[in-house]
C-alpha cells in the first residue's frame, strides 16, 4: 500500500518561500540515550596510493562548484513577528491574520488585532466593547465579527460585534452567532435551549435587517460553496418548513413525521435531500429539499446519521462503520466497518480509521466513492484547518522536533512532502497561499507556499 516515506528519509522536500515567527523559542530536547562504544578495532592497513587521485579530486571539485553555481542558493526564510497569546482565538482571512486576545489585566475583555500578510505588520487593533468568557472570530461580507457566547451583559446570551476589515472601525452589534449566506449577507442565530430560536438576516455593511423570524423549532442549514442558501425549521410537534436563506421566503412545508410517531427523530439536510431517521421499525426517508416530495424510504439498519459523500450518500452505522447508498433510490452501494468518518475531496473520499492513540493523528486513506475501494494510503496526519477549496495539508511531529508538513493529494493518492518546520507546535491553518502554525509560546509562524 503506497504511503508516506519515513520523515528523516524524505528526498529533497520542496521548501516554503517565507516564514513568519514571533520569537525564537528553544524547544524541548529529545533524549536519545547514551551511545556506548566497544573497544577500538585494530587499524586497517593503509591502502596503496592510487595513481591519478589528485587529478580526479580536482575534477570532482570543479564539477561540484559548477553544479552549485547553476542551481543557485536556496531562498532564506524571512522572519517577522506575529504575536498571539496561548488563549487567543485566531483566523486566517485572505491577506489578514486576525487575533482575538484576552486582556492580561481583565481576562473577560478582548482586543482584536489584524496583521497584513505577507509582511506580518500590524494593520490595526481595537478593543471589543463587550465582555464574556467564550469567544470566536469570523469573516463575513467584508466585516470581521467577534462573537462572545457567554456575555456578561444582562439579558444577552450570544452577541456578535462587527468591525470594518480594513480599518477596524466599529460598525454594529447584534444578538446571536453568525452564519454566512451564499448571497454574501449574514444570518444571526440566537436562542436555543429553553428559548425560541431567533433568525435575522443582515446586510453585513451596516447591520440592516433584511428579514427575521422567531420559531420554536430546531434550525439547520444547507450549505453551498460560499455559504448557506436554505434554512430548515423542524418543529417539535408540527411540520418541517424550508425557507430561502437570502429572502426568508417559504419554499415548502410538510409533515414528515413517521406514522404513529410524534417526532421524526433525526432530521438532516444533505445536499438536495432532507433526511429523517426514526419510527418503529426505524427507517430512513428522503425528501426533495425544495418541495419536500418523498423520494424513497429504506430500513435504517442501525444508521445514526448521514454524510454527504459526493456521488453517494454515506450512513454512519452503529458507532464505527459506514454504509453508502444511491442518493436517488436509497439502494446500497457498499459498506465497511473500518472507517470512522469520511468527507469528499477533489472527486475522491478521504477516510479515517479508528484512533485509539489519544492524539489528533488520523490514519488517512483515499477511497473510490462509487465502490468504497481503497485507492491509496496516506499515513497518519493531523489535518490543518482549511476553507472550502483550499489545499488539504497534513502535519505531524518530526522526530527531531517541530512539525513535518505534507500536502495530501486525493486525486493522485499521494502525500507530497513540503517541509519540516522546526519551531512549530501545532494548531495549523492553511489556505491557497499560506500555512500558519502556532508555537509553544502562543505566537504564530507564517509560511508562504512556493510556486
Amino acid at each position: 500500500m503506497p504511503g508516506v516515506p519515513a520523515d528523516p528519509a524524505v528526498s529533497a522536500p520542496r521548501r516554503l518561500d517565507r516564514a513568519v515567527a514571533a520569537a525564537v523559542v528553544t524547544g524541548p530536547l529529545i533524549d536519545l540515550g547514551e551511545l556506548r562504544h566497544s573497544s577500538d578495532p585494530d587499524p586497517l592497513p593503509r591502502p596503496p596510493r592510487a595513481v591519478g587521485r589528485p587529478l580526479r579530486c580536482v575534477l570532482v571539485l570543479l564539477l561540484l562548484l559548477a553544479t552549485l553555481a547553476s542551481a543557485g542558493v536556496p531562498p532564506r526564510r524571512d522572519v517577522v513577528s506575529i504575536p498571539a497569546g496561548l488563549a487567543a482565538e485566531t483566523l486566517l482571512a485572505g491577506d489578514l491574520f486576525v487575533v482575538l486576545d484576552p486582556s492580561p489585566a481583565q481576562p473577560s475583555q478582548r482586543t482584536l488585532r489584524a496583521f497584513r500578510l505577507p509582511g506580518g505588520g500590524l494593520l490595526w487593533q481595537t478593543r471589543v466593547p463587550v465582555q464574556g468568557r467564550a469567544w470566536g472570530v469570523s469573516s463575513v461580507g467584508g466585516m470581521l465579527l467577534a462573537t462572545v457566547h457567554e456575555s456578561n451583559m444582562p439579558g444577552q446570551g450570544t452577541l456578535s460585534v462587527a468591525f470594518d476589515r480594513e480599518t477596524g472601525a466599529y460598525r454594529w452589534q447584534q444578538p446571536g452567532s453568525p452564519v454566512e449566506l451564499a448571497d454574501g449577507n449574514v444570518l444571526m442565530q440566537s436562542g436555543g435551549g429553553d428559548e425560541p430560536f431567533g433568525l435575522r438576516a443582515l446586510d453585513p455593511c451596516c447591520g440592516t435587517v433584511r428579514w427575521q423570524l422567531t420559531a420554536d423549532a430546531h434550525v439547520s442549514f444547507r450549505y453551498g460553496g460560499r455559504g448557506a442558501d436554505r434554512v430548515v425549521l423542524n418543529q417539535v410537534d408540527g411540520p418541517v418548513e424550508v425557507r430561502d436563506a437570502g429572502t426568508g421566503a417559504v419554499l415548502a412545508r410538510a409533515d414528515v413525521r413517521p406514522p404513529g410517531s410524534g417526532w421524526p427523530g433525526v432530521t438532516q439536510v444533505v445536499d438536495d435531500l432532507l433526511l429523517t431517521i426514526g419510527g418503529t421499525p426505524a427507517t430512513i426517508t428522503a425528501y426533495g429539499l425544495d418541495r419536500l416530495d418523498r423520494r424513497w424510504s429504506v430500513p435504517a439498519e442501525r444508521a445514526e446519521f448521514a454524510l454527504g459523500c459526493g456521488p453517494v450518500l454515506c450512513l454512519h452505522v452503529g458507532g464505527v462503520g459506514l454504509r453508502a447508498v444511491d442518493p436517488t433510490t436509497g439502494q446500497p452501494r457498499w459498506h465497511s466497518d473500518r472507517w470512522t468518518w469520511v468527507f469528499p475531496y477533489d472527486g475522491r473520499l478521504m477516510a479515517s480509521t479508528a484512533n485509539s492513540s489519544g492524539t489528533r493523528l488520523e490514519q488517512l486513506v483515499v477511497l473510490d466513492p462509487m465502490t468504497g475501494r481503497e485507492v491509496a494510503g496516506l499515513g497518519r496526519w493531523e489535518l490543518a484547518q482549511s476553507g472550502f477549496g483550499d489545499p488539504l495539508i497534513g502535519v505531524r511531529r518530526h522526530p527531531a522536533g517541530g512539525l513535518y508538513v505534507t500536502r495530501l493529494d486525493a486525486r493522485a493518492g499521494e502525500a507530497r512532502p513540503l517541509d519540516v518546520l522546526p519551531e512549530a507546535a501545532g494548531n495549523c491553518q492553511s489556505s491557497v497561499s499560506w500555512l500558519l502554525c502556532q508555537r509553544v509560546n502562543g505566537s504564530y509562524q507564517l509560511f508562504r507556499w512556493s510556486d
